[in-house]
């Protein structure tokens, strides 16, 4: 993806999922899922790892979540973590590294 072809819409939500890794907090969570692997945490023991419970921790998912970083899902009464949405960071992530050197005047890295 190139910066030109972005819209703002692309913009506005690339903006809304690192603004919702600026709090150190949200950055543990969102870490401790990823460690968790696809098959994800429920809330209980996201928020026993973390340090990080009641409505703290439900603001900061709502964040997460809709920034689609994370995945929420429920099974019964039990709310689960179904897990981090790799594909969305990854997308995040080739946004920075797309372009990565393209206006240098030496090649550039290929970072993937």
């Amino acid at each position: 993806m190139k910066h030109e072809s972005l819209t703002e819409l692309d913009l506005a939500q690339k903006a809304s999922a690192f603004a919702a890794l600026g709090s150190e907090q949200r950055l543990a969570v969102l870490r401790i899922i990823v460690r968790a692997g696809p098959d994800g945490l429920s809330i209980g023991d996201l928020g026993e790892r973390s340090g990080v419970t009641g409505s703290t921790l439900t603001h900061h998912m709502k964040i997460l979540s809709g920034a689609g970083l994370v995945r929420q899902a429920k099974e019964g009464r039990k709310i689960i973590c179904v897990g981090a949405a790799y594909d969305e960071m990854k997308i995040l992530s080739e946004f920075l590294l797309d372009e990565c050197c393209a206006d240098a005047s030496s090649p550039h890295v290929d970072h993937k």
